[in-house]
């Protein structure tokens, strides 16, 4: 009965009807699954989207997502929902495996090959930073070669912030990885640090969902995708890596998140060779194997 569903319905709270209407569209919109044991978790976090939009309640909140011109608000919907944990040289294991498998990559681009990498979920930017300086310092001369890095984030505002490469001193830790402190200098304001041109020259940030089709072309020789799926349904996190599949290469890398497994059923694409590294193999994506998603239109990515 409607007013079952609405007992202690407040200002500050979600019905059960507007919490399966939201999470719906949060689940289309970035594939993330959230569960009624989070429910608490997302009221507060919209919340401050309530808060600065000048609105009265969270029911409020669900109108505007609901009514004419809610496109732009989905994007702050999506900036309040993802989880945005990140850090230079995180999972140092992954950035030593890259120097590893960087070496034929900087020797094929002073080749005059095409080299590219991907860091898709980049967050603020750390990890893209990484892949840079990482390259760099295997080759200081890259840039004037054609290898370039992909950073991608579904999020509009860390897209922003990777952009302009500044950075609190405390998103540093007590002392900034050696690999890093060479591109790094004083930033425009006290307290911050701010990344080099060159490392900024080798990185294209741009924002994207990873659900739609992708507005590029082209195969990528390395991709970092880490700690994104875990926030997926089994389908959606499957349909995902085989897209990426499909844009690699034979023996091209993905690295995986910490907590994050590969799909059994896609053990004919990707052999492990280390932890959470995935190489592709041989195998071919058959035609309509890597499934993909249209582009959600007002309804709801």
């Amino acid at each position: 009965m409607p007013g079952h569903e609405r007992a202690g319905h407040g200002p500050d709270s979600l019905s059960d009807a507007e919490f399966a209407a939201v999470t719906r569209l949060i689940h289309r919109e970035t594939g993330i699954v959230i569960t009624s044991t989070k429910k608490s978790m997302l009221e507060s976090r919209l919340s401050r989207r309530v808060r600065g939009l000048g609105l009265n309640s969270l029911s409020d909140y669900v109108t505007v997502l609901r009514g004419p011109g809610a496109e732009a608000e989905r994007r702050g919907l999506v900036s309040a929902v993802t989880t945005n944990v990140t850090g230079f040289f995180r999972e140092p294991h992954h950035f030593k495996a890259l120097a590893q498998i960087g070496k034929p990559l900087v020797e094929r681009a002073r080749s005059g090959g095409r080299v590219r990498l991907w860091s898709a979920g980049c967050s603020t930017g750390q990890e893209a930073f990484s892949m840079a300086a990482t390259l760099l310092d295997l080759a200081p001369d890259i840039a004037r070669y054609d290898l370039r890095i992909l950073a991608t984030d579904i999020d509009p505002v860390v897209i922003e912030t990777a952009r302009t490469g500044v950075f609190d001193h405390h998103s540093l830790g007590e002392r900034p990885p050696p690999e890093l402190a060479r591109f790094l200098k004083d930033g425009p304001q006290a307290g911050q640090m701010v990344v080099s041109t060159e490392l900024r020259d080798l990185i294209r940030f741009e924002e994207l969902n990873l659900l739609p089709t992708w507005p590029f072309q082209g195969n990528f020789d390395v991709i970092f995708c880490r700690n994104v799926v875990i926030y997926f349904d089994a389908e959606t996190r499957r349909d995902l890596w085989m897209r990426f599949a499909a844009r690699m290469p034979e023996g091209g890398m993905l690295f995986i998140g910490h907590s994050e497994r590969m799909d059994p059923r896609l053990d004919p694409f990707f052999a492990p060779v280390g932890v959470t590294q995935y190489r592709r193999t041989a195998m071919k994506v058959p035609v309509g194997g890597a499934m993909t998603r249209p582009i959600i239109g007002s309804e709801g990515g």
